[in-house]
């Protein structure tokens, strides 16, 4: 059982959110990965399982400076609920990328599901795409950007 309230669960999440969008905006993520626990686990459905901050960031820090994954400039949710009993937060998260230069928005979203422990930092997180969903997403998003002559490589 948690010993959280919801106040306090919806502002380590907006952390949360905060940080992973500074990260997103500076291209560097270490400050994302230390809001996990030594002893975390983080279950990303496409790319396996990691362990702790340091095996997280050394995923995370060249997969997301990578394009096109360097093109996603933020993760607003468009839901989230908090379980208080549990310390959880699940939420639909949207991973917007960058105006390709029509001012049009291309995004796609995942469900996250992050686990806090006592003192706040996440013990787990899981993140499950649609991969269907994400590929016509970028591949129109290139194609626009193309046409723009940004981001498109």
């Amino acid at each position: 059982m948690s010993s959280f309230t919801e106040a306090q669960l919806r502002a380590m999440h907006d952390h949360y959110l905060e940080v992973a969008n500074r990260c997103s905006a500076i291209q560097e993520w270490r400050e994302w990965a230390d809001l996990f626990t030594h002893d975390a686990v983080y279950v990303e459905h496409c790319f396996g399982r990691f362990n702790g901050p340091d095996e997280i960031y050394d995923w995370i820090q060249p997969l997301m400076n990578q394009w096109p994954n360097s093109e996603m400039t933020a993760f607003p949710h468009d839901w989230c609920v908090f379980d208080v009993e549990r310390g959880w937060s699940i939420c639909q998260v949207e991973n917007v990328m960058r105006d390709p230069g029509d001012g049009s928005v291309h995004q796609a979203a995942n469900i996250t599901i992050l686990h806090y422990g006592d003192d706040g930092r996440i013990t787990y997180e899981e993140d499950a795409y649609n991969p269907m969903n994400f590929a016509p997403m970028v591949s129109e998003w290139m194609e626009i950007a193309k046409r723009h002559e940004r981001g498109a490589q």
